[in-house]
């Protein structure tokens, strides 16, 4: 490998921006009729996006100390080689590979250029766009850590102004009121609980992405510092902005206009300004769904760059370049698979896949900070910052994305079997690689 270093140049500011750029995509703006189909009284809607905001920031502790014991690059790939064994961190970069990064970015391209349509009105495919916006992208995160942040820094302050107008505006001018009572919409019963597990599973999938941001710990000037205290920031940032959201939704659609509609955000625009505020509507999603492709972009990168510095892929992929002090060729790599997953149109299924792996990868990560602990016996690192409550706390958040993965497999067994099949291919894969690397250094 080269003797190129990554360059700290990232500090507080953009770890904030980072955080929040990799959970708030376009779900915000849809997912809530998902969750008002499933429950159908303010209370319980808004009791559901509050449990899972209570989820987000439970991780965000978690990785908060996982960040100041293991300041380095791939972050959860980092933490799962630490406290387990090279071959749950291979497994947890090969799902992102194909799975959780590349079909999710594939999918929000096209989300962007469906509404890059309809506010141009550009003849363009939805693939092309798709395309032309993924590799665009690429092209400036090949230009160096501090360029890819700052276009992520932009987009994702832009779309935090779109989601405040959208309630300033929705709450003023959109009329409607909320009916707190009555509190349930069914007897307390198996299928309430049932109901509001189905409804955890797309608010749990849009407070997703907190972790990512430790990815680029090794380009942070003080990471340990800096990352914990955007991690909390940013999660607590993006709680207030869902719930604002969610609360404007209620008040001016109703639960069951909510739960009718597929673009609750244009619906509530559209009663507040008319076709004018559906069309600004319409640019702040897709501003939003650009943000969260930067953001990917930006930061996955980095764990196929780890791998790679392992001996665990392609030796080229650990290369930094001379001139940027990136990795440009895993930045390449990664924006060559999301635009081959969105020209192809496999990105639906791909996403089918998602939740159940993840949030298995989410539990394991959180379990290895009790490892890490362990570990540590009763000496305790200098500047290592303590999540509050563990071990309850941290047993609690394991606990909740193992139910996250229960409930998601009860409801899409066979996709579910799907995404834990792909989890298992990369076994033999991690074999081939370990084998390989072995046999390098015995020569």
């Amino acid at each position: 490998m080269a003797d190129t270093k990554p360059r700290r140049q990232l500090g507080l500011f953009d770890a904030t921006m980072i955080v929040m750029g990799g959970i708030v995509g376009s779900g915000i703006f849809i997912n809530p009729y998902v969750v008002a189909q499933h429950v159908h009284t303010p209370f319980l809607i808004l009791g559901v996006w509050s449990a899972g905001g209570v989820l987000a920031m439970l991780g965000a502790f978690i990785w908060a100390e996982l960040a100041t014991r293991l300041p380095g690059a791939g972050g959860n790939y980092l933490y799962l080689k630490v406290a387990y064994h090279p071959s749950v961190a291979f497994l947890y970069g090969w799902v992102l590979l194909l799975v959780t990064q590349t079909g999710g970015m594939a999918a929000v391209a096209v989300t962007f250029a469906r509404y890059w349509r309809e506010i141009t009105g550009v003849g363009w495919s939805d693939s092309a766009i798709a395309a032309t916006a993924l590799l665009g992208l690429t092209a400036i995160n090949c230009f160096g850590v501090r360029a890819g942040s700052n276009v992520q820094s932009a987009l994702m302050l832009m779309k935090s102004a779109a989601i405040a107008g959208m309630v300033v505006l929705g709450l003023l001018l959109g009329g409607g009121r909320i009916h707190p009572l009555p509190l349930l919409d069914q007897p307390l019963s198996f299928g309430l609980i049932a109901a509001i597990g189905a409804a955890m599973t797309p608010v749990a999938f849009a407070y997703g992405g907190w972790q990512t941001a430790s990815f680029v710990a090794e380009e942070m000037r003080d990471s340990r510092r800096d990352l914990s205290r955007g991690l909390l920031l940013g999660v607590s940032g993006v709680v207030a902005l869902y719930l604002a959201a969610n609360f404007v939704c209620l008040k001016v659609l109703g639960p069951a206009s909510l739960a009718a509609t597929k673009t609750p955000a244009t619906a509530v625009m559209r009663a507040a300004m008319g076709d004018s505020g559906a069309l600004w509507i319409a640019v702040g999603i897709a501003v939003s769904t650009l943000g969260f492709l930067s953001q990917g972009i930006l930061t996955a990168p980095r764990v196929y760059y780890a791998m790679a510095r392992d001996g665990l892929f392609f030796a080229s992929v650990g290369r930094l370049s001379e001139r940027t002090a990136v990795p440009v060729l895993a930045i390449v790599l990664q924006g060559l698979a999301a635009t081959a997953i969105a020209l192809i149109g496999k990105y639906e299924q791909i996403l089918n896949y998602e939740v159940s792996v993840d949030f298995i990868l989410f539990a394991a990560v959180a379990t290895a900070l009790f490892v890490l602990r362990k570990r540590e016996g009763r000496a305790v690192g200098q500047g290592i910052y303590r999540v509050p409550g563990h071990p309850y706390t941290t047993g609690l958040f394991a606990l909740s994305c193992l139910a996250i993965v229960a409930s998601t497999v009860w409801s899409n067994p066979q996709n579910s079997a799907i995404g834990l099949g792909i989890l298992l291919t990369g076994i033999p894969v991690y074999w081939y690689w370990s084998r390989r690397a072995r046999s390098r250094y015995i020569r």
